[in-house]
């Protein structure tokens, strides 16, 4: 008699167990996919860095057209201190107080 087949004449279930032999645990599975995600998610997101490297360069506003600025200024006779938001340019000259030039202040958190 075939070794395949029991004595009443069925299948044996041991062609089942060789052909599930070869089929990955459902943990490596799970691993696999999240690693293909992972791999994914980096790639996109390097691909995404890499094409804000080539965005263009944004024009800077025409002269004498107010741009936004965050400079502090303290008067170092005095005392006061003012902020200053809008500006002709980027580094703006001191502001005189006391007739004499304010000294810039260090922001702590900016």
């Amino acid at each position: 008699m075939d070794r395949f087949q029991r004595s009443s004449g069925r299948l044996d279930n041991s062609s089942l167990t060789d052909s599930l032999r070869f089929m990955p645990a459902l943990s490596t599975i799970i691993w696999v996919v999240i690693g293909v995600g992972l791999g994914l998610l980096l790639w996109k997101s390097g691909v995404g860095l890499l094409r804000s490297f080539n965005a263009p360069v944004t024009t800077p506003p025409p002269p004498g057209e107010m741009r936004k600025v965050n400079v502090r200024y303290r008067c170092s006779v005095c005392g006061l201190e003012i902020k200053l938001t809008l500006a002709p340019d980027e580094d703006p000259p001191p502001p005189k107080h006391c007739l004499e030039d304010m000294d810039i202040v260090a922001p702590l958190y900016d």
